[in-house]
């Protein structure tokens, strides 16, 4: 237990709304995050890449990429865990998960399907465009 972190939350409502967007509509990203990632973590092994540093404060920003479908990650882009270690109180503070549109429109409403990527009900001809481009491409 002494070398373990603790979780907080910069928006512990608008991060746990994600995280179940995430969960219903990427669940291979959500169990990654929360069986793999999340242990390590806690653990201190931080993943992803360091965004920033402020030695003054002694935090440090990461920025984790989580596995997804190529289809998604070139429609709606990569998902993505944002977070900041504070190394001197053994807190990371859990920020965002991204692409936040998608994932928060997911958890407002009901999302529809297209070729197995979702679309969203904002930008739906947008996506339907991509979709078709990038199923062009492949063939």
């Amino acid at each position: 237990m002494k070398g373990t972190y603790v979780f907080d939350y910069i928006n512990e409502n608008e991060f746990h709304k994600l995280e179940r967007s995430l969960k219903k509509y990427n669940m291979l990203a959500y169990k990654k995050l929360y069986f793999d990632y999340y242990p390590k973590l806690k653990d201190g092994q931080f993943l992803g890449e360091v965004i920033s540093t402020n030695k003054t404060k002694g935090t440090t920003t990461y920025e984790l990429k989580l596995p997804t479908d190529v289809m998604f990650s070139k429609v709606h882009g990569d998902i993505k865990l944002h977070y900041h270690v504070y190394e001197n109180d053994k807190v990371i503070m859990l920020d965002k998960i991204t692409p936040e549109d998608i994932l928060t429109e997911g958890h407002q409403s009901e999302l529809v399907t297209y070729k197995g990527v979702m679309v969203s009900k904002e930008h739906a001809d947008k996506d339907i465009f991509k979709i078709n481009l990038l199923n062009m491409i492949q063939k």
